[in-house]
């Protein structure tokens, strides 16, 4: 395989990390909730807190929490770097792009959604909010630098029907789950739909890909918010978030289960760095503890301000390269 196929690939969650984009840290609130449709889907302990920032930047009501907020992210970085990891970052925001957004707001927080890679494939998604539909463009720079000279393929979704939501399609990369040739895909409503699931497995079905979909409660955002896999054979997830159960291919793995409340925290939401290496926030310490019990080396990163918004470690980076 030449060295411009490798360059670009995604094998499974829990592959090799070699090449990962880590987040940034910016969110201006729409100015008003009916520009969303419907609420932002956060842990109840931020509800009170992202109220207060309607038609606002985070860093203009809550100063301090930016900062920490920015730390966080540069401290995940530091952690993939000593592992060995190439971190790269998006740019910000442009002020045309931040004016182009006008009141429906802006984000750029979690690259994991606007842009996913499954085996040699990058594919721009298209996200269901409003305010997030133009976080693809701060990683514009970088797909074009590091995809467009590689052998995989680069493709976007069709763009969605006018209105909110509208029709779709609707694909989003916390919603797409690799392992191997099999990809699981969320379906909750509130992210992907059934329009976006279809249009990837027609995409993938001629490469020999398997896509399941996964089906969810509606209040449930993305299907890393309710199944997280560490190495084969190893996976955590929260039963009251799979109605229909686990995936028939994953139905043999040994399991950690986690509640509602902690899922709803984030704690299916780790990254492991490989499959004997995994990334949590110490709010998981009970899943960190069973997972150093399976002989999975944990490390803690204090993500509280991140998982402010609904997302947390998987949320916070995208690879561009997990292989062997």
């Amino acid at each position: 395989m030449s060295a411009a196929t490798e360059n670009v690939r995604v094998d499974s969650e829990f592959a090799p990390l070699r090449t990962v984009v880590v987040s940034q840290s910016e969110f201006r609130a729409p100015d008003n909730t009916e520009l969303l449709g419907h609420a932002m889907p956060v842990e109840p302990a931020a509800v009170g807190i992202l109220d207060a920032v309607w038609g606002k930047t985070f860093g203009e009501v809550y100063p301090d929490k930016q900062r920490a907020w920015e730390a966080e992210r540069d401290e995940l970085a530091a952690v993939l770097e000593r592992h060995g990891v190439e971190v790269l970052r998006p740019r910000l925001f442009t002020a045309a792009e931040k004016a182009a957004a006008g009141p429906e707001g802006y984000a750029n927080f979690f690259v994991r959604d606007p842009w996913f890679t499954v085996g040699e494939n990058v594919i721009e998604g298209v996200l269901q909010f409003p305010h997030r539909r133009r976080e693809v463009l701060p990683s514009r720079d970088l797909l074009l630098a590091r995809v467009m000279p590689a052998a995989a393929h680069y493709v976007s979704l069709p763009q969605p029907g006018i209105g909110h939501p509208g029709p779709g399609p609707f694909l989003e990369g916390g919603d797409v789950l690799v392992l191997g040739k099999q990809v699981f895909v969320g379906l909750s409503g509130m992210a992907s739909n059934a329009l976006g699931y279809h249009w990837l497995a027609k995409y993938l079905r001629p490469q020999g890909f398997t896509v399941t979909p996964v089906r969810m409660p509606e209040h449930v955002l993305h299907l890393d918010c309710a199944l997280g896999l560490v190495r084969e054979g190893l996976l955590i997830a929260c039963p009251d978030r799979l109605p229909d159960g686990l995936p028939a291919a994953l139905r043999d793995w040994e399991r950690i289960e986690v509640t509602e409340d902690e899922a709803a925290a984030m704690a299916t939401n780790g990254l492991p760095v490989d499959s004997e290496t995994y990334i949590t926030d110490p709010r998981f310490d009970r899943v960190g503890t069973l997972l150093k019990e399976r002989g999975i080396t944990v490390e803690y990163i204090d993500f509280s301000v991140s998982r402010l918004f609904g997302g947390a470690f998987r949320c916070s980076t995208q690879p561009l390269l997990r292989a062997e």
